[in-house]
C-alpha cells in the first residue's frame, strides 16, 4: 500500500541511466531556476516605500527612483560576474564552490551556511508575499494566512519530489503569466501617466496614519503622523531593503548542471535573460510608482493598490477588461511567488548535497530519491520553511530584514574567490575579468555592511548570529567523519586475528521460532554455544526446563534471575561476566523475532527485544542477530 500511495504521488522511479533526459531547456530553466529573482518584483519597491513612507511620509516617493537606479546598476554587475562564474565552475556549486576553489574551507563553510540560510529564507518570504497577494484581493482569507502558507509549501514540496523537469512544466504557464501581467501593468501606467496624462492617486490618510503607528511613528494632536526628515541611516535601509531584487541571481550558476548541452551557453543565456526581466521590471515598476504616487499598505500590496487605481478605480478605468486584467495580475503574482520558492526547492538540495558530499553535512542528503532528485534535501527545506512561517506569523515583512544578510556574503565571497580564480587561471581577458569581479565584490560586501549596520535591530542580528553556528555545526559534522573514517582505515600491515566465537540464543519460552534461532545460531559452529533465559520466579524456570527437556534441545540452558522483571540489565552483565572468561572472543547474540503482517499488530506484543537490541549493537565485540519468524507465511504453508 505504502509503494502504491509513493508511485501515485512521486510517480515512477527514474533509473540512472535516464539522468539526461531529465535536464531543462532554456525557457523551462527560466522558470525553475529564475522565478526568485523575477518574483521579487512584486515586493522589492513596495519594501523600499514601507521603510521610507512611515517614517518621513509620502515625500519618500521623491527618493523611489534614485534607489532603484543604485539597486538596478548592482544588479547589472552582479550578474555579468555571476556569468563569468557559470563558464568557470560548470560543476555548480555557486559562491560555495568557487570559494572552496579559491579562498579555503573557512570562506566556503561562511559561503555554503549563507546559500543554506538564503535558501530557506526564499521559501518563506516568496510563500508569505504570495499569500499576501491573495489576501489583498481576498481579505476575508487573512486569518488563515499560516494555514495557506504551509500549503503552498506542501504542494511545492509533492511537485518537487516529481522532479525537476516535471514541476518546471507544471510552473511555467504562471510565471510566463506573471511576466505578461507585469509588463501590461507598466506598459498601460506608463502610456496613462506620459501621454494621457494620468493624475497621481489620492493620499490615503487613514492607511498613512495606521502605517505610521504599526511602524512607532508619533502621531500628533491632530491625529496625523509627525513625520521626521529623510536621514541617511534610514536611506541606506530603504535601500538595502530594495536590493532583495537581487535575491536568486546566484540560483543558476549553482544549477549549472541540471542544464541541457551546452551547459554553461545555456546557463548563461537564461542569467541574462533573468536580469533582462528583472532590471527592467523592477525600475519600470519604480518609475510607475514615483508618478502615481500610491499610498502604500501593510493590508495591501503595492501591486494591487496601483493595478486597482489603473485598471478599476482611477481615471484610465477600462470596466470589465480592467477587472479581468487586475484578477489575472493579483492571482499571477501569488503563483509567481509561490514559485519563487521553486528555486530554493531546485537549489538547496544541490548545494546541501555538495556540501555534504565534502563531509560537513549527513551524507543522506546526498542521496538521490527514486526520481533523480535530492529528496532528503527538499524535506529538509520544507520543514524549516515551515518552522520559519509558523514563528514569523507568514508575514513578509517581518520576514525580509532576515533574508539580506545571507544573499550579499554568499555574493561577496564569490566575487573575490573569482577576482583569485582568474589571477590564478590567467585565460583570456584575465585582467578586465579580474577588475568586474572585484568591483562586485568591493560593491556587495558595502551592501553587506549597510544591510547589518541599518537593519541589525530588527532581525538582521539572526542570520549574523545564525551562519557561525551553521559553520560551526558544519565543523563538528567533519570531525565526525573523520574521526569514522580514521576508525575504521586500514593500517599497513593489518591482518584479522582470528577470535574465539560464542554464540547466545535469547529464549524466552520454547516455540518454533527458538528451534529455527537454535538450529541457525548451530550452522555457525561456533567455539561455544549457549540458550539464555531471563525468569523472574522458580515456576517459571520450571517450566521452561520442562520444555526443553521434552523437544530434546542439545543446547545448554543458562538461566538468569531477575527479581525486578528486567530484561536487558540482567542480560548485559551476563554478556560482560562471559567476556571475563574469554577476553578475546566475539559474542554473537541470536534474537527470534515475530515478523507480522501489519504496523498495528506489532503493538500488541512486548517490545523489550527491541530496546535490548538496540543496547547491545553499543557494545564492542557483539554482534546482534535477529532471526525472523514470519508467522502468517508458515500459517500457509501449514495449511
Amino acid at each position: 500500500m505504502y509503494s502504491a500511495l509513493k508511485r501515485l504521488i512521486v510517480g515512477p522511479p527514474i533509473a540512472s541511466t535516464e539522468e539526461a533526459h531529465t535536464r531543462l531547456g532554456r525557457p523551462t530553466a527560466l522558470t525553475v531556476f529564475a522565478s526568485d529573482a523575477i518574483s521579487s518584483t512584486a515586493y522589492a519597491t513596495e519594501e523600499i516605500l514601507l521603510v521610507l513612507v512611515p517614517v518621513v511620509g509620502m515625500v519618500a516617493l521623491n527618493s523611489l527612483v534614485p534607489i532603484s537606479l543604485v539597486v538596478a546598476l548592482l544588479l547589472t554587475i552582479v550578474i555579468t560576474s555571476y556569468r563569468q562564474t557559470i563558464y568557470a565552475y560548470p560543476s555548480g556549486g555557486g559562491s560555495y564552490v568557487v570559494s572552496r576553489e579559491n579562498l579555503g574551507v573557512l570562506p566556503s563553510l561562511v559561503a555554503g551556511a549563507s546559500l543554506l540560510v538564503d535558501y530557506i529564507l526564499t521559501v518563506a518570504v516568496s510563500v508569505s508575499a504570495g499569500i499576501a497577494a491573495i489576501t489583498s484581493a481576498f481579505s476575508e482569507l487573512l486569518p488563515y494566512r499560516v494555514t495557506l502558507c504551509l500549503i503552498a509549501i506542501a504542494v511545492m514540496t509533492l511537485a518537487n519530489l516529481r522532479g525537476a523537469k516535471e514541476s518546471g512544466k507544471l510552473f511555467a504557464p504562471p510565471v510566463y503569466t506573471y511576466i505578461v501581467s507585469l509588463a501590461l501593468l507598466i506598459g498601460y501606467g506608463l502610456y496613462e501617466i506620459f501621454l494621457r496624462d494620468l493624475p497621481p492617486m489620492e493620499e490615503n490618510v487613514s492607511s498613512l496614519v495606521e502605517l505610521a503607528r504599526q511602524h512607532g511613528t508619533a502621531i500628533g494632536s491632530d491625529g496625523l503622523p509627525m513625520f521626521s526628515s529623510l536621514g541617511m541611516l534610514l536611506l541606506l535601509r530603504a535601500f538595502s531593503s530594495g536590493a532583495v531584487a537581487l535575491t536568486g541571481i546566484e540560483a543558476i550558476s549553482n544549477g549549472v548542471p541540471a542544464f541541457k548541452k551546452p551547459e554553461s551557453h545555456n546557463a548563461a543565456t537564461t542569467l541574462i535573460a533573468m536580469g533582462l526581466i528583472l532590471g527592467t521590471a523592477f525600475m519600470g515598476l519604480s518609475v510607475v510608482a514615483h508618478n502615481l504616487k500610491p499610498t502604500v499598505s501593510e493590508e495591501e500590496t503595492l501591486l494591487s493598490i496601483m493595478g486597482r487605481y489603473l485598471y478599476l478605480d482611477g481615471p484610465s478605468s477600462i470596466g470589465d477588461l480592467g477587472n479581468v486584467l487586475y484578477y489575472v495580475l493579483q492571482f499571477s503574482t501569488f503563483a509567481i511567488l509561490i514559485l519563487a520558492a521553486n528555486t530554493a526547492f531546485a537549489d538547496f538540495p544541490r548545494v546541501s548535497s555538495i556540501i555534504a558530499g565534502d563531509g560537513y553535512l549527513p551524507r543522506q542528503l546526498t542521496n538521490r530519491g527514486d526520481r533523480l532528485v535530492f529528496s532528503n534535501g527538499i524535506i529538509l527545506l520544507a520543514l524549516v520553511a515551515g518552522i520559519l512561517i509558523v514563528a514569523f506569523g507568514g508575514v513578509t515583512s517581518a520576514l525580509i530584514p532576515l533574508y539580506a544578510v545571507g544573499v550579499f556574503t554568499g555574493f561577496t565571497l564569490s566575487q573575490a574567490g573569482m577576482v583569485l580564480h582568474h589571477r590564478r587561471v590567467r585565460e583570456k581577458g584575465w585582467r578586465r575579468n579580474q577588475v568586474i569581479n572585484a568591483v562586485g565584490a568591493l560593491a556587495t560586501f558595502v551592501v553587506l555592511l549597510v544591510v547589518v549596520v541599518s537593519k541589525f535591530a530588527i532581525g538582521a542580528w539572526i542570520p549574523v548570529l545564525l551562519i557561525p553556528i551553521i559553520v560551526t555545526m558544519f565543523r563538528a559534522i567533519h570531525r565526525h567523519y573523520v574521526r569514522v573514517a580514521t576508525a575504521i582505515s586500514v593500517p599497513e600491515g593489518y591482518r584479522s586475528k582470528r577470535h574465539r566465537h560464542t554464540v547466545i540464543v535469547l529464549v524466552g519460552q520454547v516455540h518454533r521460532g527458538v528451534l529455527d534461532a537454535i538450529t541457525y545460531a548451530r550452522s555457525l559452529a561456533p567455539d561455544r554455544l549457549m540458550a539464555v533465559t531471563v525468569v523472574h520466579d522458580e515456576e517459571q524456570q520450571q517450566r521452561l526446563q520442562k520444555q526443553w527437556e521434552e523437544y530434546d534441545i542439545p543446547v545448554e540452558l543458562r538461566t538468569i534471575y531477575s527479581p525486578y522483571r528486567e530484561l536487558a540489565g540482567p542480560v548485559m552483565a551476563f554478556i560482560d561476566e562471559l567476556d571475563r572468561e574469554w577476553p578475546d572472543d566475539i559474542i554473537t547474540v541470536v534474537v527470534p523475532e515475530f515478523v507480522l503482517s501489519h504496523w498495528w499488530e506489532q503493538l500488541l506484543h512486548n517490545q523489550s527485544a527491541l530496546v535490548l537490541r538496540t543496547r547491545l549493537r553499543m557494545r564492542p565485540n557483539t554482534v546482534v542477530t535477529a532471526v525472523p519468524i514470519h508467522l502468517y507465511e508458515r500459517a500457509e504453508e501449514r495449511y
